[in-house]
């Protein structure tokens, strides 16, 4: 593994290993145990969308690990690809660090760094895919169901990056996951097909009871991304009926609740759902610290 750009260029084992060494290092955190295995190492994280949970949780892994982790924001080092050439920043940004993290707005930019920098490069989101938050979801759907073969994930909702990212991941792990998604806004079939290549997995709806009908685990995620904050009126409108809450869950009372955050409560989720006993949103959240603190050792170690 040179890089970590898409869920489906790793391999179902190196995935596995990776969901290994997030609960080993995540125990050894806990215990005070943990090796400053990144002495030495910096890891340049690059911004064109902004981040809390991103920021924050690369960061103090790299700082966890005995690392540096450098912050550049596009008034740093220009819009990637406006003040100079992508394959310039990277050839020059690769030379002065260890990796690269990058959180922007098209998956184009991290090909082209990952082509250009001679060093790893992470993608900490992208419009086409979130495989770092995948990851953590299913560290996070491991300890609290077990093993994940034969889980069901019902995502209502945009098919966006995130769920896109899901529904490689389901394929990876043998699990099974149906999408509930308004007309306009389903996953495109493109990646369908490919989760679907080697076994049916994954299954597209446009009622969302029918998707969560005997889930073990129901996600959703804000209906109004940010670069999309003029569609908000038609977007809030068109994802009518796709709220989850108490009515919808009475399908699947025992799933599991699971959002990437940020949330819009009243929107996408209603507050009391989000707050409910079946709630592992914050573990989630948690999760994404310790997830990537396992990529940084294994990509910069």
């Amino acid at each position: 593994m040179n890089h970590f750009l898409c869920v489906h260029d790793s391999s179902a084992e190196e995935l596995g290993e990776l969901l290994t060494l997030s609960a080993e290092l995540k125990r050894r955190y806990k215990q005070g145990t943990l090796k400053r295995s990144l002495e030495g190492k910096v890891l340049a994280m690059i911004f064109e969308k902004a981040s809390l949970r991103t920021r924050m949780s690369f960061q103090i892994a790299m700082f966890d690990l005995g690392g540096t982790g450098i912050s550049l924001k596009p008034d740093d080092i220009g819009i990637l690809g406006q003040r100079e050439p992508i394959k310039d920043v990277a050839r020059v940004i690769g030379r002065y660090v260890h990796g690269i993290m990058c959180r922007t707005f098209s998956h184009q930019t991290l090909k082209e760094l990952a082509e250009h920098a001679g060093v790893p490069v992470i993608n900490a989101l992208s419009d086409w895919s979130h495989p770092c938050q995948a990851m953590a979801d299913v560290l996070t759907i491991r300890e609290h169901l077990g093993a994940l073969a034969g889980k069901k994930i019902a995502f209502i909702g945009d098919g966006n990056n995130v769920a896109r990212s899901l529904a490689f991941v389901t394929a990876k792990f043998d699990m099974t996951m149906a999408i509930a998604s308004p007309a306009g806004y389903e996953l495109d079939g493109e990646t369908h097909r490919r989760v679907n290549r080697d076994r049916p997995c994954l299954s597209l709806h446009s009622d969302p009871v029918e998707a969560v009908t005997g889930a073990d685990v129901v996600y959703t995620d804000t209906w109004v991304s940010m670069g999309q904050e003029e569609e908000t009126r038609r977007r809030v409108a068109d994802f009518a009926g796709f709220q989850v809450n108490a009515d919808l869950l009475s399908h699947a009372p025992d799933a599991k609740i699971m959002h990437c955050l940020p949330a819009h409560r009243g929107h996408e989720i209603t507050d009391d759902i989000a707050e409910s006993a079946n709630s592992v949103i914050f573990d989630q959240a948690e999760n994404r610290l310790h997830f990537q603190r396992a990529l940084l050792a294994k990509l910069l170690g």
